[in-house]
């Protein structure tokens, strides 16, 4: 049976309602997966704080987990000297922005950012992955900090890489915003190239951190940055979101395994996975942001695999309006982090 006409006329009709996108992955009869039309954020849950010592004028590309009754949060910050890892724990969103702020001592260099945190079953441990750049190499370090107490941020130890940038190194270009996401036979690492390339690398499950190579283009189109992969509970199927330079916005895409091919779900500015289309500020909020950037979807557990569920997305993002953008360079821009929340379906 041939679902493409029946496909298409469901698809306007959802569309023009605004407040679903259903998109049918395959004519096989594969089941849909239904994406938010329309998003609505409130005010910044965290912004810069204007501290005596090291003042930050961005707080960026959060991650974050759930645990014990408490949401913590790790993200970027941007201080006068150096980039370096931020931490908060608070039991609600509205206590975000007043939340205790820790600087993570997790390395020396003037550059640590673009954290991913996740519980590695295996070693019963909380990993944090980020970028570091070390002086004298050519592409930065991906490196591996842990800890088995996710409260502490002084119990975090020492970067040690998972790629160096040395000869060994299975990376062709230099890249930025590293991932891991876990099936149950391997380790995978994704990252974006500025040309517009997702690349994939792996290695088994039982050597992580450790053994990654096989470096390979995953996805090729026009985005930029920040591609963040999970799996779907409830189904075999993954789904990674990235980001479009520019306006910033995130597109999506879907795959049936790690290392399978991606297609596309949501690629446009126009009709985006979430950019200015399709996000609007609450009633009485006023709008500071028209771009979405850096962000992660809230999962639906903590572990390696990355599970969300499909029925409850929620999204928390960088933003900023796009004229506060003009007459600064990149490192000025004053990010804030938002919660992205879909419109009643």
């Amino acid at each position: 049976m041939n679902l493409l006409p029946a496909l298409l006329v469901s698809l306007s009709a959802v569309l023009a309602s605004d407040l679903l996108v259903v998109l049918q992955a395959q004519e096989s009869g594969e089941a849909s997966l239904t994406l938010p039309a329309q998003w609505e954020y409130r005010a910044p849950l965290i912004s810069p704080e204007h501290r005596d010592v090291e003042p930050s004028r961005a707080q960026k590309d959060p991650t974050v987990v759930f645990h014990d009754g408490r949401w913590h949060v790790f993200m970027t910050v941007k201080l006068p000297d150096r980039t370096a890892i931020e931490y908060c724990s608070f039991e609600h969103w509205e206590e975000a922005n007043g939340a205790r702020r820790t600087l993570l001592q997790i390395s020396d260099s003037q550059y640590c950012c673009a954290p991913q945190v996740f519980y590695f079953t295996p070693h019963r441990k909380w990993c944090l992955i980020c970028q570091v750049g070390i002086p004298g190499v050519k592409k930065m370090w991906v490196a591996c900090s842990t800890t088995s107490d996710l409260a502490d941020p002084e119990s975090w130890s020492p970067v040690q890489p998972l790629l160096d940038g040395g000869p060994g190194d299975p990376r062709t270009v230099g890249g930025l915003d590293y991932w891991v996401i876990c099936d149950k036979a391997r380790a995978y690492l994704f990252f974006t190239s500025l040309d517009g390339r997702m690349w994939r690398l792996w290695t088994e499950r039982d050597r992580f951190p450790h053994g990654f190579d096989h470096c390979e283009v995953a996805l090729a189109g026009g985005f930029f940055e920040a591609s963040h992969t999970y799996h779907l509970k409830g189904s075999d199927r993954y789904l990674t979101l990235v980001e479009q330079n520019g306006r910033r916005h995130y597109k999506a895409y879907l795959a049936d395994r790690l290392d399978g091919p991606w297609r596309p779900l949501a690629e446009t500015e126009d009709h985006p996975f979430a950019g200015k289309a399709n996000i609007r500020p609450a009633a009485g909020v006023e709008a500071w942001t028209d771009n979405v950037s850096h962000g992660e979807l809230i999962r639906a557990g903590n572990d390696e695999t990355l599970p969300v569920d499909p029925d409850h997305f929620r999204f928390v993002f960088q933003g900023m309006l796009e004229k506060d953008k003009q007459q600064k360079g990149y490192g000025q821009f004053p990010w804030r982090i938002g919660l992205l929340e879909p419109i009643s379906r």
